[in-house]
């Protein structure tokens, strides 16, 4: 049966219940008027061989093969031949399908759609000390507003309270809420978990994270997996082989109740209800997780994924700089390197200032604003911290061309040895530390690994623009197959090219420079957890949870909807094929065909939404 929009679902319930009362009338009017009663029945069966014929036409004119053409044969046929009890009970049994697949459907997209329904629509926005509700729409990049507690964050901004809870569940997954220091980004369509802050709006509500996340929602409701093109054109051989059969049994038998049985029993439901109904759930599935899939399609091209690319920073490992480790000059004490690091760092934007300014803070060290900030792109910071000169940053902006020092020398062969960033300190002109940069690998990274190589992925690699040195140590951590550094994106691209002559590929990545590898591979997947960018827009999945292991839960729910659909494919149809037997030799009639070819849907339709369920998490 054909799968409707969702503005067709009031129809099917109308003519259910329509079918419904006729047969229940014209089984009153048998005992009095027979004739009147078969009037009944085809006034009943009439509306639904209409929609019917509606439904076929608008496949065809969207390039859908028309298979519901053998039930609206069964119910022609039926009522050409005189049995309108037959037409009757078989327009209840397609309304009754239709039914019950928009209720497995809206079952299945019921996460999907939950995002959408609390898209945030008002906001308030602080204007001379006073606060005015505005749609969202209005909000523009640098407006105050106030974000109440319970409430929707309505746009992308910056926490200006010294800290604010939310809850990131819907855009996550993590069930848990999230503490946002000031000055730290909250993302919209997070709730507000605690008291009532205020936001610096730095983007529209169309370029925030949450509508840039409907987007994608919106593809995945609306794509086609070349599955499901598939099992429509497995199902078109149907059509030939079921008119074969019913005429065959006619000839031989001399009954064309037998043919009509044939037809009845026919209905190529399972072909095609499973293949939707489950990608629909597995895209619901994925996205309880956190695992945005732009449709059926990604899903389906990933369960015959067998090679998986990783880039290394920001994917792998933790893409922040974590500091690992202070070296400090002979008689120069940590907190010293902390504090005027920490304090002339306030004026920077660079990722590592962060890192050493929230270290300072876990030491409880009072920091002060630095004055006559300078910054030397790719070295450092210079500027006055409490009235004394300080410089951070690499060695050549610290010391110049001054003779090394035996503590930074030894710092530097440190840095080496572990794949770390030296972030060197000096104070008028003497040096005081060094600060150890590292990027971590993520905790769950190499469970992930495992558990791919489990599912049966054969091949896995990593490219990355980073060093040699530090890339090998990923890998040999990893145990990964092949670790190639130093790649520009074109040189990445020309990777997931060649790869994709061997095997299918995934190529997981998070950064711009990602995105022409992604957009290459069978299945792009971007780390979205940190905003939008390039890598989001050109994969075809995206992880709203910053967790390299739902790589691995992704991979599980695809493979195990594929598993679900062919199930249900293969043991519907071969009921089906059972009943259709039956009929041609007169052991059921068009009635009890109809019945049976019910309650296969049913059992289809039940295993279809096992997809709901969760994947191994092993």
């Amino acid at each position: 049966m054909d799968t409707f929009a969702s503005q067709d679902r009031p129809l099917h319930r109308l003519l259910i219940a329509l079918a419904l009362t006729t047969l229940v009338a014209g089984l009153f009017a048998q005992v009095w008027h027979p004739d009147i009663s078969i009037i009944i029945w085809s006034l009943g069966t009439a509306p639904v061989l209409l929609a019917l014929a509606r439904a076929i036409w608008r496949g065809w004119l969207a390039g859908r093969a028309g298979l519901d053409a053998i039930a609206f044969i069964s119910m022609a046929a039926a009522l050409a031949l005189g049995e309108a009890l037959a037409a009757n009970v078989v327009a209840i049994m397609y309304a009754g399908g239709t039914v019950l697949e928009d209720y497995a459907v809206s079952r299945a997209e019921r996460d999907l759609t939950a995002l959408i329904d609390r898209a945030p629509r008002i906001a308030h926005r602080v204007q001379a000390d006073t606060v005015v509700d505005v749609g969202v729409d209005e909000i523009a990049p640098g407006d105050l507003l106030l974000v109440r507690a319970g409430e929707i964050v309505p746009v992308d901004g910056c926490v200006m309270a010294s800290a604010a809870v939310l809850d990131e569940s819907a855009l996550t997954g993590e069930p848990l809420p999230v503490v946002r220091a000031g000055g730290e980004e909250a993302r919209s369509g997070t709730i507000n978990a605690g008291e009532t802050f205020q936001l610096r709006a730095s983007a529209t509500a169309g370029e925030s994270t949450y509508a840039g996340i409907l987007k994608l929602v919106s593809a995945a409701q609306t794509s086609r997996a070349p599955f499901l093109r598939m099992a429509d054109r497995t199902a078109l051989l149907l059509l030939p082989v079921t008119l074969s059969l019913a005429a065959a049994a006619w000839m031989i038998s001399g009954d064309h109740m037998r043919a009509l049985a044939v037809l009845v029993a026919a209905t190529p439901c399972p072909l095609i209800l499973a293949a939707p109904v489950a990608f629909i759930a597995g895209v619901s599935q994925a996205a309880r997780l956190g695992i945005l899939v732009k449709g059926g399609g990604p899903l389906e091209a990933l369960a015959h994924v067998r090679t998986m690319i990783f880039d290394k920073t920001g994917t792998l490992t933790l893409g922040g700089a974590l500091l690992t480790s202070i070296k400090t000059a002979p008689g120069v004490r940590t907190r010293d390197v902390l504090f005027h690091a920490a304090s002339l760092e306030q004026a920077s934007h660079h990722i590592v200032a962060q890192s050493i300014i929230e270290a300072a803070r876990a030491q409880n060290i009072a920091l002060v604003l630095p004055e006559h900030v300078a910054e030397a792109h790719g070295s450092g910071l210079s500027g006055m911290v409490a009235g004394a000169d300080v410089r951070i940053g690499s060695y050549d902006l610290v010391f110049g061309d001054s003779a090394p020092e035996a503590w930074a020398l030894h710092v530097l062969d440190d840095a080496a040895n572990q794949s770390a960033l030296a972030i060197f300190v000096s104070v008028n002109g003497r040096g005081l530390g060094a600060i150890l940069m590292g990027d971590e690998i993520r905790a769950e990274a190499l469970h992930a690994v495992q558990r791919l190589r489990r599912n049966g992925v054969s091949r896995i690699l990593m490219l990355t623009g980073d060093r040699v040195d530090a890339a090998q140590r990923v890998g040999t951590a990893l145990d990964l197959d092949l670790v190639l550094a130093e790649q520009e994106p074109d040189e990445k691209l020309s990777v997931v090219t060649a790869e994709q002559k061997r095997a299918p590929v995934l190529m997981v990545g998070d950064g711009i420079n990602d995105a022409p590898a992604l957009a290459a591979a069978h299945v792009g997947m971007a780390m979205g957890a940190r905003g939008a960018s390039a890598s989001s827009q050109a994969a075809d999945i995206v992880l709203l949870v910053d967790r390299i292991d739902r790589v691995a839960d992704a991979f599980a729910i695809a493979r195990r909807t594929r598993a679900i659909a062919w199930q249900s494919i293969f043991a519907g149809m071969a009921l089906s094929g059972l009943a259709m037997l039956a009929a041609a030799f007169g052991y059921l009639s068009p009635i009890q065909s109809a019945l049976v070819q019910e309650a296969v849907d049913v059992a289809v339709i039940l295993n279809a939404l096992r997809a709901l369920g969760s994947p191994d998490q092993g």
